[in-house]
């Protein structure tokens, strides 16, 4: 394979170069992911081979051209990698881990739940998740002038408390902040060294930190498994109930040969839910509002088009206001939640020109993607207007992977996203505090199931 800076082309037809001091390597990708992949293409070309310790090797790509290369390899020929880092967090019931005809089926279940009408229901409930945030009613101290808040533990208030009421349809106050405490203890448990190294994933009479993270699952589950056996028992909750959760659309759904998804498979889809759609959509929202207060035209620009949209406008008209909509693509363009799409063979493929074989593991590295100076002029600026110019095919902007394994609550992500950011903006005045106003941008590491800012942007609230 070409070693030049320019990615190699589809008849190269060479085995990428593997890496030496493997641990520094890992080290240096576990400090800076983006910054250690573009190091790694301009070093040895496109695709490039990385090696995870724990994990095994992955051939990566960053071309939109390698992009739709893996996204429209044979769906038999893909599934999820294993040892997979995310495993104890979701379990191997997961859509995310399921394989062959399981993800399939797995995804055929789940798929009504996420239907694009069944999410715009959830508009009044996001609204009112982030109103409810601005209003201190977690901290018991509103957003007014002269208060200092954490963007970080804000969103991932709002999200948690979104993903709770979509999934379970909890809104009673004493409920919401038990599944609140609980599901907290359990996110936070899984930090960044339990994700990426395999070894420490083990006891040592009580005091590891995988110990601290089983028990915190446990409880968790103990939850879920009490709000299924309620439900079953109550027939399923009935067709109030279908038309206002996830959970009680699960169990009233039957898989093609007419049988429903038993209480294992069950509580590890829900917690799967939860994981994935609290840590990612919290995420994209702080780096939303971290980019639109550095950009003072671009925040302006959004204020107006929200103000002339008013203030009562309906959440699902809200979310289709074209300069919203361009602001949040942006953001996941600059920062995808999850930074890499990785994909198992189970036969023969070639890659970019580089062959592999059944065992072997590719991936898309998303911010290569998403800033290839082929398709993005000057990838590195935050443009929202660029968004408003053309549209970028899927295999140019992914920001939820791609192929037949997209993430299947993008729709609610996305929804999400904008409704919240909308309410925020419009509601007050924020202004980054010093440390994050000027300088360097914070580094980007792994938060759970996704990635984030490694230090805890703050803003200060001011005058209207």
């Amino acid at each position: 394979m070409s070693t030049a800076a320019e990615p190699a082309g589809p008849a190269a037809l060479s085995t990428p170069r593997e890496p030496r001091l493997i641990l520094l390597h890992a080290l240096a990708s576990g400090l800076d992911l983006e910054r250690y992949f573009g190091w790694r293409r301009h070093r040895d070309g496109d695709p490039f081979l990385v090696r995870f310790p724990g994990f095994g090797s992955a051939v990566f790509t960053g071309t939109p051209a390698g992009a739709r290369e893996m996204f429209r390899a044979p769906v038999e020929l893909l599934e999820p990698p294993l040892p997979n880092p995310i495993e104890p967090m979701v379990g191997p019931a997961s859509l995310i881990l399921a394989r062959d005809m399981r993800h399939k089926r797995e995804r055929a279940l789940l798929a009504p739940a996420f239907h694009r009408n069944r999410i715009s229901a959830y508009g009044k409930v996001i609204r009112d998740a982030a109103r409810a945030e601005l209003d201190g009613e977690r901290t018991g101290t509103p957003w007014r002038p002269g208060r200092r808040v954490d963007a970080r533990e804000a969103a991932r208030a709002i999200t948690l408390r979104v993903i709770l009421a979509a999934v379970f349809g909890i809104d009673e106050p004493r409920r919401l902040a038990e599944y609140t405490t609980v599901t907290t203890e359990f996110l936070n448990s899984f930090g960044g060294l339990l994700f990426l190294i395999p070894a420490l994933r083990r006891n040592m009479f009580g005091l590891s930190g995988w110990e601290r993270f089983t028990e915190a699952r446990n409880r968790l589950d103990e939850l879920i498994d009490t709000e299924i056996a309620r439900r079953r028992a109550d027939g399923g909750g009935g067709e109030a109930v279908v038309c206002k959760d996830m959970l009680a659309l699960m169990l009233s759904t039957r898989y093609d040969d007419g049988t429903a998804i038993n209480d294992t498979d069950l509580r590890e889809q829900l917690r799967t839910l939860l994981v994935a759609g609290h840590e990612t959509t919290a995420t994209s929202l702080v780096w939303a509002l971290y980019r639109l207060h550095r950009e003072p035209g671009t925040l302006a620009r959004l204020r107006t088009e929200l103000a002339e949209a008013g203030t009562d406008l309906d959440p699902a008209e809200l979310a289709k206001l074209p300069y919203l909509d361009a602001v949040c693509q942006e953001t996941l363009r600059l920062h995808p939640p999850v930074p890499i799409v990785l994909r198992r063979l189970t036969g023969d493929f070639t890659l970019r020109g580089v062959p592999m074989v059944a065992g072997d593991t590719m991936g898309v590295s998303v911010h290569l993607l998403h800033s290839d100076p082929e398709v993005w002029s000057e990838p590195q600026r935050f443009r929202p207007e660029r968004f408003l110019e053309r549209r970028y095919s899927p295999f140019e902007f992914a920001p939820f992977g791609g192929g037949h394994r997209r993430c299947i609550g993008a729709t609610l992500a996305d929804y999400e996203l904008r409704i919240v950011l909308a309410t925020m903006i419009g509601a007050v005045r924020l202004r980054l505090s010093p440390r994050f106003a000027r300088g360097r941008m914070p580094l980007t590491v792994p938060h759970n199931i996704a990635t984030g800012p490694h230090a805890a942007i703050t803003f200060d609230v001011l005058e209207p």
